[in-house]
């Protein structure tokens, strides 16, 4: 028995007896809609397959079995997943043509094999007379099978992937240390989060969170972004004191004087003008002018201005300003120390 078939036909038994509405409304259809594709032509299509990947939705399976409406397209992704076969398996997917016919394109309808009896194929299909039932086919009307045991989700098949589970190893995936996400503005704002967010980052994935106390943070809140986006800045002009020279020695950049004519890759080539020739593309292409870099220097300035006019609003935070004059206050005592016997 396949086992991803064995919990469709799970599903399929408690659901024998089920018909369609009136204008073939089903509730398959409608699952469709509102989980698979929004058209409303499908809460009243043909809802063999739909039924199959509600089943395996419900179930949990949805990977091993795909999930489709037209019978061709789901045959098809079984063949390419290397899950299809001719030979009959209880559990497996069975699809049919009427007539005989044995390609993938003329599949007509899908149901679940049941068991194998006598040469016999016992089924059970949706929408066979516009309900759910259990059918005796014989192998004549048959194009093929599709094994949702046999399909590969990352790498390994459903038995594979039970049997990690078990193992308590499946989806678990190495986190480094230093992979905790960047504390947010509001957690930046809030003293308890900054602090427990900097310290979840160093803590090991499996330790209790433990209570840092507040007293330990030096700066926090808007203050403390003030502080360390002064502290960049000045580490970003002595670094662009050392760029000038590297600047003057790069080569200038070259900007056409005209519009590029080249196509873009995968785009059409361009038709020319009946009066332009290559020539003429040839000589826009040679003419240039000459720019220089932007210094470091105005690029510097450029963030500086753009920095204090964001927090240009923050000088009348009064704990801004008591750390402002509490630091005026201690540099002026410093200051009158100098020198002193």
């Amino acid at each position: 028995m396949d086992p991803v078939g064995q919990k469709l036909l799970d599903l399929a038994e408690s659901e024998l007896g089920y018909s369609e509405q009136a204008g073939g409304y089903t509730k398959f259809g409608d699952w469709w809609t509102k989980n698979v594709d929004s058209d409303a032509y499908f809460k009243t299509a043909p809802w063999c397959d739909m039924f199959l990947a509600w089943a395996a939705d419900k179930a949990g399976v949805t990977e091993w079995v795909g999930q489709f409406a037209a019978t061709r397209d789901h045959a098809q992704w079984f063949k390419e997943q290397g899950a299809w076969g001719t030979k009959p398996e209880p559990g497996a997917l069975v699809f049919f043509n009427w007539a005989g016919a044995k390609s993938l394109g003329s599949i007509q309808h899908v149901g679940l094999v049941k068991e194998v009896k006598n040469g016999k194929i016992i089924t059970i299909e949706a929408n066979t007379h516009d309900t759910i039932a259990r059918r005796e086919r014989d192998p004549s009307d048959i194009v093929g099978y599709g094994y949702p045991s046999r399909v590969e989700v990352n790498g390994k098949t459903f038995a594979e992937t039970v049997a990690l589970a078990e193992a308590g190893t499946a989806y678990q995936h190495y986190a480094p240390k230093h992979a905790a996400p960047a504390p947010t503005v509001s957690q930046l704002a809030d003293p308890n989060a900054a602090a427990a967010a900097a310290f979840a980052a160093q803590a090991p994935a499996d330790s209790p969170a433990a209570e840092l106390p507040v007293k330990e943070a030096a700066l926090t809140g808007v203050v403390g972004i003030a502080v360390l986006a002064v502290l960049a800045l000045g580490m970003a002009k002595v670094a662009a004191a050392r760029v000038p020279a590297a600047v003057a020695a790069a080569p200038e950049i070259k900007v056409r004087k005209k519009g590029r004519h080249h196509r873009t890759s995968g785009a059409p080539p361009v038709a020319l003008p009946t009066e332009m020739t290559r020539y003429d593309l040839d000589d826009a292409e040679s003419g240039t002018l000459l720019m220089p870099a932007i210094s470091a220097e105005v690029a510097q300035q450029a963030e500086d201005r753009e920095f204090w006019g964001r927090i240009a609003h923050l000088k009348e935070d009064d704990e801004l300003s008591f750390w402002t004059d509490l630091h005026a206050a201690v540099t002026t005592n410093a200051e009158q120390t100098v020198g002193r016997p």
